[in-house]
């Protein structure tokens, strides 16, 4: 493999999916990292790609797997899931940790273990691209685990933005909305509304938010974009509620 360097967690299906393909159509070298080795392997479609299976909630695993890097030039740190909408009364405690735990701590690992990369490598620096969302803006309804969980990963960004800075790291976010992967299949047949309707929402193609990444990854060091939204043009964002 040659050319700059990227892993992309949540790799094996989605955004990660479909980040991943368009960045190694691109000459990239590419680390895919999932919890399926199986997946990755689908995702690479016969390329030249490290496939790192891991649970970006596990600390060991992370460690591990950033360890077989030679060299980080770009984390798409995008990994998370999501949770069936409820008051959060009736949210079970033990769906909050796990949209925590990858969402939040899985995010966390990631970083930390991206960052010190980047720090200590030569030449020195990276770009670190955390998947947001919508939701880090706006909440749907019945949504506070994962609503809460893309407020942090904001909090995350903006302190490696500035942590970065040190050290030749840039630090963005990309929130995206409605983009058409499996887990937003749903969309097209009916969410819930702010006003209590269930109504059909527009959706995108994903593979706009792959080429957004793309555009992000490969601006120079000096150069960033602390947060890029990409939505479907139409969706209940703003004007939300």
């Amino acid at each position: 493999m040659s050319g700059p360097a990227i892993l992309i967690t949540g790799a094996g299906a989605g955004i990660g999916r479909a980040t991943a393909r368009v960045f190694l159509a691109a000459g990239w070298d590419v680390s895919l990292l999932g919890r399926r080795a199986g997946a990755l392997e689908e995702t690479a479609q016969g390329h030249a790609a490290r496939i790192l299976p891991c649970d970006v909630g596990d600390p060991a695993g992370v460690a591990a797997a950033f360890a077989r890097l030679p060299r980080l030039d770009v984390l798409f740190n995008n990994a998370g899931i999501s949770a069936p909408a409820a008051p959060i009364d009736e949210i079970p405690v033990e769906t909050w940790l796990e949209v925590s735990r990858t969402n939040i701590t899985g995010m966390f690992l990631c970083a930390r273990a991206a960052f010190g990369l980047m720090r200590r490598q030569s030449p020195r620096g990276g770009r670190i691209i955390n998947n947001g969302s919508i939701s880090a803006h706006a909440p749907r309804p019945g949504s506070a685990p994962y609503t809460m969980s893309k407020h942090a990963v904001t909090g995350l960004t903006r302190t490696l933005a500035l942590d970065g800075r040190a050290f030749d790291i840039a630090c963005a976010q990309i929130d995206i909305g409605n983009a058409l992967t499996g887990m937003a299949a749903h969309f097209t047949t009916g969410m819930p509304q702010p006003d209590g309707s269930i109504r059909p929402e527009p959706v995108m193609d994903v593979d706009h938010v792959a080429g957004m990444v793309l555009h992000m990854a490969s601006l120079p060091l000096d150069v960033n974009t602390p947060f890029v939204t990409i939505m479907a043009r139409d969706m209940p964002f703003l004007g939300r509620g």
